[in-house]
């Protein structure tokens, strides 16, 4: 066989493998792309729906999949580390739950604010003579979210045919807060034993009331370690950009070899067991 024979088929075989590695890749992204739309519309239909939000999941795989890849390529641009530029290959996964987790605590939060009052709400609606059904309607019409938009899901629930206890465990499972489960279970025995209702949702109120004092005033004396310990936590990769901006040749080999790299890793770790163990202190419940 000739040389140049052999240069075209050495030709035509790497042109086959290239089409063929191309073909894999595209399909193996094309299952990575459907299982993360399969995966956010899981997440949309039943974490974003809990909070009553409602967004095409559609649209949040488009934006997911674009920070898949957008996001290395623009921190490889700004730093030119591949350590970073891998780890943000990261972000994008992990940014929706912890984005999700947020918006629920802050909800859950507002609930918790929002129920003393709703509880003494129902409470003067049954000392008016009303049946439970009417006051939760009242509820429902007189309030503002979330804590409505919990008991009309309740409601409807209940006209579509489910039981009262079957709505009010759903609902136990969307508001896992003491308050909801101290208030579940008075209205369980209250409606087993005929006792009266409408003093057990104030006599329950006034117990939320004073336990969320004293949870503002846990807060108030907590903050301030709190705040110790996202300064701490934060100065020193506040220190290593400076540091990096101004002395760029001496802060190479931190970001570039693998010693460095060590290095960043150990320095990550022992700030997350920092702020861990910081906030597991300042944390204290009621």
């Amino acid at each position: 066989m000739s040389a140049t024979a052999t240069y075209w088929l050495i030709g035509i075989c790497g042109f086959g493998a290239a089409a063929a590695l191309f073909i894999l890749l595209g399909q193996a992204l094309g299952l990575g792309a459907r299982w993360q739309k399969e995966r956010i519309k899981e997440t949309a239909s039943r974490d974003l729906a809990d909070l009553f939000v409602f967004i095409d999941y559609n649209k949040l795989a488009m934006v997911q999949f674009a920070a898949y890849l957008l996001l290395p390529v623009i921190l490889w641009i700004v730093t030119q580390n591949p350590v970073f530029t891998a780890l943000s290959l990261v972000v994008p996964f992990v940014a929706p739950k912890i984005v999700v987790g947020m918006m629920r605590k802050r909800r859950l939060k507002q609930f918790a604010s929002q129920f003393p009052d709703a509880m003494m709400m129902m409470a003067a609606s049954l000392r008016a003579g009303t049946s439970l059904a009417v006051a939760l309607e009242n509820l429902v019409n007189e309030t503002k979210p979330p804590i409505n938009q919990e008991f009309a899901l309740m409601l409807r629930a209940q006209k579509l045919g489910a039981s009262f206890e079957d709505s009010l465990k759903d609902m136990e499972t969307r508001l896992p807060i003491q308050e909801f489960i101290m208030f579940s279970a008075g209205l369980r025995i209250a409606r087993e034993t005929g006792g009266n209702l409408a003093d057990m949702l104030e006599s329950l109120a006034d117990t939320i009331y004073r336990k969320m004092q004293v949870e503002g005033k846990i807060e108030s004396l907590t903050a301030q370690g709190k705040v110790q310990g996202a300064v701490m936590a934060g100065l020193p990769l506040f220190l290593m950009l400076v540091l990096d901006l101004m002395q760029p040749k001496a802060m190479h080999p931190l970001f570039h070899t693998l010693t460095g790299w060590i290095v960043l890793g150990v320095i990550a770790f022992m700030e997350a067991m920092g702020w861990y163990g910081i906030r597991r202190i300042t944390s204290i419940d009621v």
